[in-house]
């Protein structure tokens, strides 16, 4: 199903897992809705996705960093919009007409929570088969492992699929490249701020 050239609602925010997001998908398919990062795949947890939006009017926070960087009106509520191009050590990109606002709940600190994600673009709501899904290896990836639940391969491309209750976690607002590596960008004091701004769109709260 495509999904990327309108507003479209996906599914219900899945509740009652691991507050970490982190737990082994127990040999079961995984359905996810694909996007574009800079050129790479990701893949994002279709249970988690609650509407799909063309680019929206964002109301820019004095003060807050660029991974977090404004807020945006869904139906009434204000949301934080979260960019996993500055988690993932990527640049900023202007938008085009691609660009696409993921809206998602997911649980965090056990609190339904309710964030946009900013995509280049987005592709299609698929099915992940469990045999193609593994775990991150130790070595050979420029991001954190602990921030990417499984890598997928499907043809010739690899799929990322980002643990986004452990990137988006209070205290874990640092970048997702290995920090030990060569050009990683090691964490600061105001990147810390920026995950309390990121906790800002529990429903009644703004």
């Amino acid at each position: 199903m495509s999904v990327s050239n309108a507003t479209a609602p996906i599914g219900t925010a899945s509740r009652g897992t691991d507050p970490n997001g982190s737990e082994s998908n127990g040999g079961r398919p995984l359905e996810v809705l694909t996007m574009d990062l800079q050129g790479q795949t990701f893949a994002l947890e279709a249970t988690q996705v609650r509407e799909i939006l063309d680019l929206v009017p964002v109301t820019e926070v004095p003060g807050s960093e660029p991974f977090v960087n404004g807020l945006v009106n869904v139906r009434g509520k204000v949301v934080p919009l979260a960019d996993l191009r500055l988690k993932f050590g990527m640049e900023q990109a202007p938008d085009t007409i691609d660009t696409r606002i993921v809206v998602i709940e997911i649980d965090i600190d056990r609190v339904p929570t309710v964030i946009g994600i900013r995509a280049d673009k987005v592709h299609e709501v698929t099915t992940l088969d469990a045999s193609v899904l593994a775990e991150v290896p130790r070595i050979g990836t420029r991001w954190r492992q602990d921030y990417i639940r499984f890598i997928a391969k499907r043809g010739d491309d690899f799929i990322v699929v980002p643990d986004l209750a452990r990137i988006l976690a209070p205290g874990a607002a640092e970048p997702a490249a290995d920090p030990s590596k060569p050009g990683a960008t090691p964490p600061t004091t105001s990147h810390r701020k920026t995950a309390t701004l990121a906790l800002a769109g529990r429903p009644g709260e703004l």
